[in-house]
Order: structure tokens, then sequence, then C-alpha cells
């Protein structure tokens, strides 16, 4: 049965290694979730049948409507450590490299490495640990997520943010990496981008830099709920976004973003580090932002096509389309390549 299951999966494109267990809060937790495997299986199996679209999942509440992801592609850069939770899950940490080249707002070309904590989970973790390299590069997807703590000899709250991988690809070949082609520079740029949907905090304050450009500071608010396996409990976490806007963008946000307001934000994940006067190293991650968009506003330019009642006349600005001859229209016999006795069921 297993078998047949892992064939319709890939057949219909569903394939996707899942855990079949969650032993511990922590693993439920760190995987958001995901549905068993016995219930994709079932899933599908009801949708090969009565050929329709199968949910997986019920429509949540409006009220967790956010997003919450970070997708990289990057290089690792060490060898992998492969760790075990108490309840037998496994986790793994990735030590992502990603080279970057943009322009900043005075116009500057800009080039350097980011890099990135990612957190693996599951049997994800397990394929991770064993067939990734150093210097292998991979494709992740995931949700930031800040881990906060009080040190235990100075007393201070320190706190690290990281990527809690959901999706995670191996982009190498089997015969290993090919050598780059020459003067495709701009063909070889990694991926740094960071997506959030969530609500203003706190009204934004721009400043000016010595050299007279803004730059502004948003503070973005996004939830994640699940439900505890052991208790049944449902469980909230808020994630604090802090996202850093540069030039018009940032007088734009200034001048029409008030606090408690829905935005999307997306931009590069940076972790900028700097040191205190005791000498000790500190560091915060940001999401330095090229797009902002405030949400749930009217927009004047799509009233025209918008319609409020049934009619399906097309308006005014939308003419009808030229009709065609129903001869001038090839007849198309519409046979499938797949036969039913090839079907695995």
């Amino acid at each position: 049965m297993r078998r047949r299951m892992d064939s319709i999966m890939k057949c219909t494109g569903l394939f996707r290694p899942l855990p079949t267990t969650y032993e511990s809060e922590l693993a439920t937790k760190k995987q958001n979730s995901f549905p068993s495997m016995s219930f994709v299986c079932h899933s599908i199996w009801q949708g090969v049948r009565s050929s329709t679209v199968t949910s997986f999942t019920s429509i949540p509440p409006a009220e967790m409507f956010s997003l919450n992801r970070v997708e990289l592609i990057g290089y690792q850069t060490q060898p992998l450590t492969l760790r075990q939770t108490p309840a037998g899950t496994s986790v793994v940490d990735l030590n992502l490299v990603v080279p970057y080249s943009f322009q900043n707002a005075r116009g500057e070309s800009l080039s350097g490495r980011s890099f990135h904590t990612v957190t693996v989970w599951g049997g994800m973790a397990d394929v991770a640990g064993q067939y990734v390299k150093p210097g292998a590069q991979i494709f992740v997807s995931g949700r930031l997520q800040t881990d906060s703590w009080e040190d235990t000899q100075s007393g201070e709250k320190r706190s690290k943010t990281k990527v809690v991988a959901l999706d995670m690809i191996l982009l190498d070949p089997k015969d290993g990496q090919t050598d780059p082609p020459s003067d495709a520079d701009v063909l070889l740029q990694c991926l740094n981008r960071a997506q959030v949907i969530g609500n203003v905090t706190r009204d934004p304050e721009i400043r000016t830099t010595t050299s007279g450009v803004s730059v502004l500071t948003l503070s973005v608010a996004t939830n994640e709920r699940w439900r505890d396996k052991a208790s049944q409990e449902s469980k909230e976490r808020t994630e604090f976004h802090s996202v850093v806007i540069w030039g018009d963008l940032a007088k734009a946000v200034q001048h029409a973003v008030r606090k408690g307001q829905r935005v999307y934000v997306s931009g590069r994940v940076q972790t900028r580090t700097w040191e205190t006067q005791a000498g000790q190293k500190r560091a915060t991650t940001e999401i330095i932002a090229d797009h902002v968009s405030l949400l749930g506003t009217r927009n004047t330019e799509i009233l025209a096509s918008v319609r409020t009642d049934a009619s399906t006349a097309p308006s005014p600005a939308e003419p009808e389309p030229a009709l065609v001859a129903a001869a001038a229209i090839p007849s198309v016999k519409y046979e499938s390549e797949i036969k039913p006795e090839d079907l695995p069921f």
C-alpha cells in the first residue's frame, strides 16, 4: 500500500517526504503541524477515486491570515552535526552563505556575503545529515523565528533569529557542481528573499543619515498558531520583524503607514553585528525592504473592473473580444497518454 501511495503521489506531483510521527510538543511546533502521512495518502486516494480536488486543511479564521516566509539559495559552509531530541526527533542546523549584489539608496553598487542559520527538523534533517556536505548548494524555504533567553553571567536578555525550514531542495547534480561559464555573473546570483504580511506595532519614525539619505525602521508582527498533539491545546506565537526601509520608500511609509495597519513587506534578510561598550558582540537580524504595500485599502484604479452584481456583461472599459468563426478553430482530440491499466491501483 505504501508503494502504491508513493507512486500516486509522484504521478500527481504531490510527493514530498513528510514525518510520520511527532512524539513531542517541540517537534510538533517546529514542524508547523504538517499532516500525517496516512492523512495525506487517504486524501490523495479519495481525490483520485472521485476525480476532484481534495482540500488538506480547513480555512483558518481571518485573524490567522499573516505571512512569515523566507527563501534562500546558498552554500553550506561547514560539516553538519545531526542531533536527536529526547523524543527521538532528528534536528540539524545548516549554516548557509549567500553572496549578494545590489544598489543602495544612493545608487552605489554593493556586494558581499550574508550568513544564515537554518534549523531543519525530522525527515528533512535526516536527508541533510546524509547528503549535505560543505560547499553544497541548497534551496531552503521556511519562516523567521527569534529565540530569546537570559544570559546567566550578565543577566542581560539575549536573542537570535534563525530560519526554521519548511522545505529543502538539494541543488547539486549527482556528478558534482559544474564550472561557472564566463561572462555570466548575472546568472550566478543566489536568492535571499523574505516576505511578511502582518500588523504594524508602532508609528514609524524616519531619520536622516549624515549623507542626507532617509531611513526608517518599521516593526511588523506576525502570528503563528498550532495545536499541540499531546494536550490538543491551541498554541500561539508572535514574531516581531524589524524592517529597515531607505530612500523615497521610507518617506512614503512615514507619510501613510500608522500603528495597527496591515502591510506586506518583501526584501532581503540581513544580520547586523556591533560591539557594546563592555566589548561584548551583539547581532540583530533585519529585513531590508525594497517593497511595501498597504493592505486592506481601496484602490481607485480597479473600480472599473469590479462588479457588485451577478451580471456577466462587460463594462465599458472592457470591450467584448472579436468573435472567431467556428470553422477557423481546429478540432482537438483530447486523449490521455495514461492508460487505465497503467495506474498503480
